[in-house]
């Protein structure tokens, strides 16, 4: 496979496609996955958004909006994944990043956080007794007939484009590694945010209300703001994409749609050293 990679869909017609077809990490455009099958748990009954028995809620979890703490600032974290260490246990992670104490007051600011989604994670396999896997499989890509996995093994990357990363254990990833092809990544986005979504409209409402991110505005995004596990900006030409960005060792992804034309998704994947900015050419390839 290439360094880079890319696909535009549609209406599900593929406009263009560069090994769109080979399998990758889609590192954290698992966001949207996990925060699209808890919204369908909660229309279920089997998940409160809103229950702050913790003194936050899942809502503001998934909005980055709980005060948890990231482990992507703990200098051991990325020295234990280049050394090839195994995955520390889910609580020693959180002693190491201090998660038992909050950035900020629960409500009251943002940050981006993957300590975040491991508890949302967490939540929804307690609500959906089982993996994370089997959840998204049932409440989403099966309504939307899109393959996709979840890799927990250093096995399970076998054929996935990883670049540099070969060798790398998916278990780092603490909310889960999802792996498929660009075009299903495309497609999964694509059928979540479209008129046959398995989400009902009012889930789809809130998975869009976003809270406004100034301080992340540049030549690509111009209003960023994050919603429910979805990215969310005016780019150039005065539209609005969403989607998720995400980046690990080796390589990243952007997956995005345009909001005003339901249907045309741009996933575009790099490796390290390709030269190409995924998110800017996403954003080439929906205008």
């Amino acid at each position: 496979m290439p360094a880079y990679a890319r696909v535009l869909i549609d209406a599900d017609a593929v406009i263009e496609a560069q090994d769109a077809e080979a399998p990758v990490p889609w590192w954290s455009f698992g966001k949207t996955i996990i925060a699209a099958t808890a919204l369908r748990l909660a229309e279920l009954g089997r998940l409160s958004l809103d229950d702050d028995a913790q003194g936050y809620s899942l809502r503001q979890v998934l909005r980055h909006e709980a005060g948890l703490k990231d482990y992507g600032p703990l200098p051991a974290y990325h020295q234990a994944v280049a050394a090839g260490d195994t995955p520390w246990p889910a609580a020693e992670l959180r002693r190491r990043a201090g998660a038992d104490t909050h950035a900020f007051p629960p409500g009251q600011g943002w940050a981006y956080s993957n300590i975040g989604y491991l508890e949302a994670r967490q939540r929804i396999e307690t609500a959906h007794p089982g993996t994370l896997e089997a959840a998204a499989r049932q409440l989403i890509f099966e309504p939307l007939g899109v393959t996709a996995r979840l890799a927990l093994a250093e096995d399970d990357l076998d054929g996935v484009e990883m670049g540099p990363a070969r060798g790398y254990h998916p278990g780092w990833v603490y909310h889960g590694l999802f792996v498929g092809s660009l075009a299903e990544a495309a497609r999964l986005l694509a059928g979540l945010l479209g008129p046959n979504s398995p989400l009902q409209a009012s889930s789809l409402a809130a998975m869009r209300q976003s809270r406004a991110l100034p301080q992340f505005a540049g030549p690509v995004w111009k209003a960023p703001s994050y919603g429910l596990g979805l990215m969310r900006s005016t780019i150039e030409g005065g539209f609005v994409a969403e989607g998720h960005t995400g980046g690990g060792p080796g390589s990243a992804i952007a997956v995005y749609g345009r909001e005003d034309r339901a249907g045309r998704v741009a996933a575009v994947f790099a490796l390290e050293g390709a030269g190409i900015d995924p998110e800017a050419e996403a954003a080439r390839l929906l205008a």
